[in-house]
């Protein structure tokens, strides 16, 4: 099987709209996530499915055990791993953004921010001259502001509603994020046919749907 192609696919709510896109190309992996199954083989394509998580995706390719994936911006910019960013699929739109309580200043003494990205936050506030405490989190973000643990959060939005719907707005927007086609060094190097393929396949209907938007 060294002549197949190994992508790594998020779990969840990326990959709908990432398996709707290889379709349109003519990649039909529809029915992996309704599998039990983390590897799945389509031999028609030549092409193997690995599924992982969202934060994960980027390592398996990093290390060489996915040839390419699909991946957040806000992954690639909280991981910076060596990858290569291929094609802006420009699927799962969202940005990152400062919230918190409405009028409620940051602290003159170290403000507390909560976050599941780190280093974007400590990048973010160092550029704006703030010399912050992270307090890194891994679900329901929200609540930190909420019973008084940080200042502020950085996190994901997308319609902005669960932060309406607990009492918080939006200071500032930090980043843009979409999906991104990532492949390995070593492999974009080799030049597979399939991999090949699919980046010209990919970019051509990226460009005829930019189009068909102006």
């Amino acid at each position: 099987m060294n002549n197949w192609l190994t992508i790594a696919m998020p779990k969840g709510r990326i990959f709908d709209e990432a398996a709707g896109l290889l379709r349109t190309i003519g990649y039909d992996f529809t029915h992996v996530e309704q599998s039990r199954k983390l590897v799945l083989e389509f031999p028609e394509y030549n092409i193997r499915v690995m599924l992982a998580k969202p934060m994960d995706v980027v390592t398996y390719v990093e290390y060489g055990a996915a040839d390419c994936g699909i991946a957040g911006k806000d992954v690639l910019l909280e991981q910076n791993r060596d990858v290569y960013e291929i094609v802006d699929l420009n699927i799962s739109a969202c940005y990152l953004a400062v919230a918190g309580l409405p009028n409620q200043p940051l602290s003159k003494i170290a403000p507390k921010i909560a976050t599941k990205y780190p280093h974007i936050a400590s990048e973010y506030f160092r550029e704006q001259g703030e010399q912050v405490e992270i307090i890194p989190l891994n679900g329901s973000i929200e609540l930190a502001p909420l019973i008084g643990l940080t200042d502020r959060i950085v996190d994901i939005v997308s319609t902005g509603q669960t932060l309406r719907d607990n009492g918080l707005i939006e200071y500032e927007k930090i980043a843009r994020v979409t999906s991104r086609f990532i492949v390995n060094p070593v492999s974009y190097r080799l030049s597979s046919p399939i991999l090949d393929n699919m980046i010209e396949q990919l970019s051509a209907q990226i460009a005829l749907e930019k189009g068909s938007d102006v």
